[in-house]
């Protein structure tokens, strides 16, 4: 075999297995991403049911239902809700009319199911992507703005 020729099979070789170890990262990387929806994302998107995602708004008002461990509440971000059930211990700050993001999994029904409630931690707090999803919408009212 000719040196040009070797050292093309090189290239060739190396750019396989450069390109192998690519896609393999990339796929590694796509079972880990866990992106951020609102409300109105999750009706206007289509997210498949049991994909892992966050969900993040505000509790809505009379909606907290607590069933020994499971707890059922809906999150709105004024414009849709969806209706979420979470089992477990919530955060000592969780309430209703206040920010908090779930994540979990969307169920075939619609109903969101959370592993994990993170709630905000004072008064003026909320979750960036909670806000930027009200300023999206245009229900967005600042703390200051309420009172």
């Amino acid at each position: 075999m000719k040196p040009k020729r070797r050292r093309l099979w090189f290239v060739v070789t190396g750019l396989a297995t450069l390109g192998i170890a690519a896609a393999l990262v990339l796929t590694a990387f796509e079972d880990n991403l866990v992106f951020f929806y609102s409300p109105s994302d999750l009706a206007e998107k289509d997210v498949a049911p049991g994909r892992r995602i966050r969900l993040g708004g505000l509790v809505e008002e009379g909606s907290v239902e607590r069933q020994g461990e499971t707890t059922r509440f809906v999150i709105t971000d004024l414009s849709h809700t969806v209706a979420v059930s979470y089992t477990g211990i919530l955060p000592d700050l969780f309430r209703e009319g206040q920010g908090v993001v779930t994540e979990g999994t969307l169920e075939a029904g619609g109903r969101f199911r959370a592993s994990e409630v993170l709630a905000k931690h004072d008064e003026t707090y909320m979750p960036k992507e909670v806000a930027d999803a009200l300023k999206e919408s245009g229900q967005w009212r600042h703390a200051e703005e309420a009172q």
